[in-house]
């Protein structure tokens, strides 16, 4: 319920902020979002360089940059599962300047593990999903001889508790699918937890750990390499670019994750300039240079307006809220 009552305060601020600004009120905010930006931009994403949550608001960054004419530039703040550098945004000032771009844990799965944050995930202002890779199940063709998900689930049923499962540590998207598949399957996995994909992968490939819920973005290298198998991917259906890959929903109805990216601002952030940075990221979607950069991620553009990102992140936090209190899952 006080979920529900944020993000109902959000909406009416949303509507209020519009009409304000329509009937002449509030002109220092009209005036700063009509000329947005006038300086360099800051996204901080709260993960380490190099992964996906870094390279993604890169590839808007010089798109942004060429469109504002300034600057817009990443800073990379990590640490704490991503609530370091979304606690240094939600303390920054709201004016459009410092905005957080990050995949789901600090704005939908940290508040339901951590015993205590220090900014609240509910009152970032939502701007937009950048784009969405689909985790899928992979495996060490050496370990497990399995190509489908139905011989991967008899496999493990047979082996209960057996079966070494790699995730990106304990709370991770990773690690949150591991766990709804083995509650959909009715399988046991021993989780394995790491810090982050890239040690991961490393020891699945040389064969320390049997299988990963890994997105395709990190993994997908390594599976065209031969050193990986792509058993299936955790779409709700069959990726356009993938078509022979099954999905896991063909055997599991309903089973879906994503590691998905958004950008969201400071609290209390106005309306106008909230609405201009999300029709510019919109707009930057559909140009196919950054389609293509998005592709070569397995990333597809999501979009969308202000108020349906933050009906998003309403599911989202619903859904991994679920999963987390039935597996019964801990930050030990």
């Amino acid at each position: 319920m006080p979920r529900a009552k944020a993000a109902a305060r959000r909406r009416c601020g949303w509507i209020i902020a519009r009409l304000v600004l329509a009937l002449g009120g509030f002109p220092a905010h009209a005036a700063r979002a009509e000329d947005y930006p006038a300086r360099t931009v800051k996204v901080v994403v709260p993960f380490p360089a190099g992964g996906t949550a870094d390279v993604m608001p890169r590839i808007l960054a010089d798109w942004l940059s060429r469109k504002w004419g300034q600057s817009v530039i990443v800073d990379d703040r990590a640490g704490a599962g991503g609530n370091i550098g979304a606690e240094f945004v939600a303390k920054s000032d709201p004016d459009g300047y410092t905005l957080l771009s990050t995949p789901p844990p600090p704005l939908v799965i940290n508040q339901n593990l951590y015993p205590h944050l220090d900014f609240d995930p509910q009152q970032f202002v939502p701007i937009v999903v950048i784009a969405r890779v689909p985790n899928a199940l992979v495996v060490n063709p050496d370990k497990i001889a399995a190509t489908t998900v139905e011989d991967f689930i008899a496999y493990a049923q047979a082996n209960p508790g057996k079966v070494t499962d790699a995730t990106q540590g304990n709370g991770t998207t990773s690690h949150l699918t591991s766990e709804l598949f083995q509650m959909m399957a009715h399988v046991k996995l021993q989780n394995v937890p790491y810090r982050g994909s890239a040690p991961a992968l490393n020891d699945l490939v040389a064969g320390s750990v049997d299988c990963m819920f890994d997105n395709l973005g990190v993994s997908m290298q390594l599976v065209t390499a031969g050193k990986l198998r792509l058993i299936a991917v955790a779409s709700p259906k069959r990726m356009a670019s993938l078509p022979d890959i099954r999905s896991v929903a063909e055997t599991l109805p309903g089973f879906s994750s994503a590691a998905w990216y958004a950008i969201v601002a400071p609290p209390h952030t106005p309306a106008a300039i909230a609405t201009k940075i999300s029709a510019d990221v919109n707009e930057a979607l559909h140009d196919s240079e950054i389609v293509k950069h998005l592709a070569a991620l397995s990333a597809e553009p999501v979009g969308g307006s202000l108020e349906a990102t933050d009906r998003y992140f309403q599911e989202e936090t619903t859904r991994w809220k679920s999963v987390i209190a039935a597996a019964h899952v801990t930050l030990d």
